[in-house]
């Protein structure tokens, strides 16, 4: 049996990984947000110094961090021959294993399981997967109830939201404003909680504990599958995972095809690298695995989905692949300042971010300038802390500008745009050391536009592309090569 990967027509992926509208629009919106902004501006901080402090503690980081890359890498080189290694371990143990090709595959499959049960409710892990197809959507229209056990997005449902962070999706909620989703959704909650974490997390443990003693189908992502012998683990911190894993008589797991590592021993590192740079912990709470089925202990019927959804298109880059090295810890969010200010929304993708400015396009394909994903490789400041924060050292900014740069190409169209324009006069300026030098000259003009708050905040046009999102520093006194002739003698004499 051979699997192949990298079909010679492109295949879109599908499902909630493409928004309606360009980031720049949606980014607008919630900037406007203050509260948001607050709430953001509030948690990322508190992750990042949190994971800092983690991370500080382990002499071999790097070396960890170089581990990681590797490895994905090697996946990345062998993901034919360890899928059918992966496949036939699962089959070898009990489980079944199912192909699909898009979120929609995807989702029938996984309702024709959930239906062959007789079941019309479902307890679900925290998923990616699942939310990138769409599934709790595609179970509702044909009547299943899909509750969600992570707190997080417990309270995402409830609001009848869009989770906004990879690992915190109600990021952007606070926790007066759970208390009202709570009070409004939640049955037989006592009207008087208050706002209290502790109260708060203890009403949806009660709700969610008589989901799990009655469910008898659950639906799960999965951290990691291993090759080599047909095992699956997923990592959390709360214990409902642990409770969907283990209680019900059905357990179908959804899991990308890049998920894979190639032996056991591998996790080893993983399992060091993803708690430290999620959650910022030496190690998670609950980290359950399982391989096959085992008579009379936990789920008696076990299916594994393998989603494709454009990774094989994402796999085809030699660039853009190392995209499919993400663990989904959510450090690249934590530390991008574009993610701290605009929020996940303004994504549009499930995948929000500085991964998520890379993986989207290249899962779905971008077609044209006024497709919503063609503008997020734009949506950074190329600073680089994505970067040194990736526990698996994805260089999104390379990948950033990589797919920048196929945008920009896939726009040109006979005459030269703006960009286009703009670029060359750049060129020809800089190209010239006295025109560069005049340029630097004329550049104090701005010291007056500056005035006294010493920044640029409104331009004519075409400047005004720039100005109406950003400000422009005031130029300062003297150019480089002016402070250069003043404070250094000629040592040539």
């Amino acid at each position: 049996m051979t699997t192949f990967l990298g079909s010679p027509t492109f295949h879109a992926g599908t499902g909630n990984i493409r928004g309606t509208e360009s980031f720049p629009d949606a980014a607008r919106k919630s900037l406007a947000d203050t509260q948001l902004r607050a709430n953001l501006g509030a948690a990322t901080t508190t992750i990042r110094n949190k994971r800092i402090a983690a991370v500080a503690e382990v002499d071999d980081w790097e070396e960890l961090r170089r581990a990681g890359s590797a490895l994905k890498a090697d996946v990345m080189a062998r993901l034919p021959e360890l899928l059918v290694q992966f496949e036939e371990n699962v089959t070898a143990r009990g489980g079944t294993v199912h192909w699909a090709r898009d979120s929609e595959e995807a989702n029938r499959i996984i309702t024709d399981l959930v239906r062959a049960t007789g079941s019309d409710e479902v307890v679900k892990v925290k998923s990616m997967a699942t939310q990138e197809t769409g599934l709790n959507e595609h179970l509702e229209e044909n009547g299943i109830a899909a509750i969600e056990t992570d707190l997080a997005e417990l309270i995402v449902q409830l609001g009848e939201d869009k989770p906004s962070h990879i690992l915190v999706p109600a990021i952007h909620r606070n926790r007066a404003e759970i208390r009202e989703i709570f009070l409004k959704s939640m049955p037989g909650i006592d009207k008087d909680i208050t706002d209290d974490p502790r109260a708060l997390a203890m009403a949806a443990r009660a709700h969610l504990r008589r989901k799990f003693l009655s469910a008898t189908v659950a639906v799960s992502g999965a951290n990691f599958g291993v090759a080599e012998t047909g095992t699956l683990a997923v990592v959390e911190s709360e214990g409902n995972g642990r409770m969907c894993l283990t209680l019900p008589d059905t357990l179908i797991t959804l899991m990308g095809i890049e998920k894979l590592v190639p032996t056991f021993t591998d996790l080893e590192v993983f399992m060091q690298l993803l708690p430290r740079s999620s959650t910022a912990e030496r190690m998670n709470p609950y980290t359950s695995m399982w391989t096959g089925v085992h008579p009379g202990d936990g789920p008696q019927n076990f299916h594994v989905v393998l989603l494709d959804n454009g990774r094989t298109n994402v796999l085809a880059d030699e660039v853009g692949r190392s995209a499919l090295h993400c663990i989904r810890c959510s450090a690249c969010l934590n530390v991008c300042p574009v993610y701290e200010r605009a929020g996940g929304h303004a994504y549009g993708s499930v995948y929000p971010g500085p991964i998520g400015a890379i993986l989207s396009p290249q899962l779905t394909g971008t077609t044209g300038h006024d497709d919503p994903n063609a503008s997020l490789p734009f949506a950074s400041t190329l600073c680089g802390a994505c970067f040194d924060a990736c526990p698996v050292r994805i260089d999104i900014p390379s990948i950033l500008v990589h797919l920048r740069a196929e945008q920009v190409d896939s726009e040109r169209h006979g005459l030269p745009g703006g960009q286009d324009l703009a670029m060359k006069a750049a060129g020809f300026v800089m190209g010239s050391e006295k025109r560069f030098a005049a340029a630097e000259t004329a550049s104090k003009v701005g010291r007056v536009l500056a005035g006294k708050k010493g920044r640029i905040t409104s331009l004519p046009y075409p400047g005004s592309k720039w100005t109406a999102s950003r400000d422009l520093p005031s130029p300062p006194k003297e150019t480089f090569r002016q402070w250069w002739a003043r404070t250094h003698e000629d040592t040539t004499r």
